[in-house]
């Protein structure tokens, strides 16, 4: 297995949360729909008096100012049962990023964060894979690890054909469960304003994650470092460097990741912004945290197992 020292806080993700923690996190982030689990929102399974432990949430006051003593409602809970993870595999994918990763590593690791929360809860995952020459689908099935060995086999490819991100966009507006999560990798550089209404298209019916995966700026060079063109290969020259073009570079980039994460939470998506895979750590880890939060007022801590460090709730498990 290729050494990533990122790796041992990802499958943390999976092995040190309680399931109630990821099942509640999963089920903001993704979006609802009905399923024979307690704790939702839609369709009245059960009441019973209040007993100790029970989630203050799920007291029903009306029914307990009827009753004349705390009660408990369970309903229908809402969650996915699969998730569809589609990852660009096009030649800028290789394209270099700050952290002296390539752009596809980071979007990798992306997914093997969504994998380890998904794959605790059981559900059912499809990796999908597109450039300009096919769009794959990679037939899945076993646990964390073994998830890890498709992604690394499917990785380890001749990367020849540029990307079609239109078509990677239109598979997964043909994906045919409404109920699944769907879960977009790509890099920065792939998505301009007409993708922008795609990716809402696909939000208003399904679930969405995009990973958008933040390039270099060719522009910004830092001296020692080397910077790879994704499409060439090449090692950018030095006297790339550019004050007033690295700036009206970032500045498109900024205006279309706003843009993005805008229309996406318009429609219930999110968007994960990062350019490297311990930044895109974090900003997982920030997004299960303000889903947590959100519903139980539980925020996640991550600690990196190398030093000793877990995963921990900061005011006790969800």
């Amino acid at each position: 297995m290729i050494v990533d020292p990122i790796r041992a806080r990802i499958e943390a993700l999976g092995t040190q949360l309680t399931m109630p923690t990821v099942r509640k996190a999963l089920g903001v982030i993704e979006g609802e729909h009905s399923s024979r689990r307690a704790g939702g929102s839609d369709e009245l399974m059960d009441v019973r008096a209040y007993e100790p432990g029970d989630e203050a949430r799920l007291i029903e006051w009306k029914t307990s100012a009827r009753m004349g003593r705390p009660m408990v409602v369970h309903r229908e809970r809402l969650v996915t049962s699969r998730v569809w993870m589609l990852l660009d595999v096009g030649l800028e994918m290789t394209g270099s990023c700050e952290s002296g990763e390539r752009a596809y590593e980071v979007a990798a690791n992306a997914l093997r964060m969504f994998a380890a929360l998904s794959l605790r809860r059981s559900d059912d995952i499809s990796l999908v894979f597109g450039d300009a020459a096919s769009i794959t689908r990679v037939p899945f099935n076993g646990g964390f690890a073994q998830f890890e060995r498709t992604l690394d086999g499917a990785l380890n490819r001749r990367w020849r054909h540029g990307r079609n991100i239109d078509a990677l966009l239109d598979y997964a507006r043909r994906i045919k469960d409404r109920r699944a999560l769907v879960v977009i990798a790509t890099d920065e550089q792939a998505l301009g304003e007409r993708h922008i209404k795609s990716i809402r298209l696909i939000a208003r019916t399904h679930p969405v994650v995009l990973i958008d995966v933040a390039t270099v700026n060719p522009f910004t060079v830092a001296a020692g470092t080397h910077v790879f063109d994704g499409v060439g290969g090449r090692r950018l020259p030095a006297f790339f460097v550019d004050a007033r073009a690295a700036e009206q570079v970032d500045t498109h980039r900024a205006f279309l990741a706003t843009s993005l994460e805008h229309e996406l939470s318009r429609v219930g998506g999110h968007l994960i912004h990062a350019g490297s895979s311990e930044a895109m750590f974090d900003a997982f880890v920030a997004l299960v945290s303000r889903s947590l939060a959100g519903t139980s007022g539980v925020r996640l801590v991550a600690r990196d197992p190398a030093v000793g460090g877990s995963l921990s709730m900061s005011e006790g498990e969800a």
